[in-house]
């Protein structure tokens, strides 16, 4: 079932990976994310520009009610209608960018929900887990549902496939 991509768009050109595990299914027992990228990308995350120059890599499915927006950054089509996001630069700067996936973490969980598993699995899904701390925060100073309270944390939440709408 060894499927092979091959990578053509504006951060990479000819990154060949392949799907080894059926899409959605499978992952480490550790990782359970709240949300598949589908999911996210319907809800609003990253200000709508994340994924506008790599449709092709992944389903037409991903992107029938996607919120985005090739022009431009815009917080106001993200979930929680703020900005979570740092640039690209911030993330370069503290090492959380590996090479086969020069977008970050989405870009990881995209290919691996897909069923790419890779050497960085390990790495990403610690990361993933660390992200429990901000939804921690959430739930000792916000009431339950109460959306107006952090926003920008809880969109920060929603970026890691944690539903934050639940808190």
């Amino acid at each position: 079932m060894k499927k092979r991509v091959v990578v053509n768009d504006k951060m990479q050109k000819g990154y060949v990976y392949y799907i080894t595990e059926p899409e959605g299914r499978n992952f480490d027992p550790e990782f359970k994310p709240e949300l598949s990228p589908k999911e996210m990308l319907a809800l609003g995350v990253f200000g709508g520009k994340y994924m506008t120059d790599c449709k092709n890599e992944f389903p037409k499915s991903w992107f029938s009610k996607a919120k985005l927006c090739p022009e431009m950054h815009d917080p106001k089509i993200n979930l929680f209608g703020v900005n979570a996001s740092q640039p690209l630069s911030v993330w370069r700067k503290k090492g959380w960018i590996n090479k086969q996936d020069p977008r970050g973490w989405f870009q990881w969980y995209c290919r691996y929900y897909l069923g790419r598993r890779s050497s960085d699995d390990f790495r990403q899904i610690k990361r993933w887990k660390a992200i429990k701390r901000h939804i921690v925060a959430v739930k000792k100073n916000c009431k339950k549902g109460d959306f107006e309270c952090r926003p920008r944390q809880r969109q920060a939440i929603l970026h890691w496939a944690y539903d934050s709408r639940k808190i």
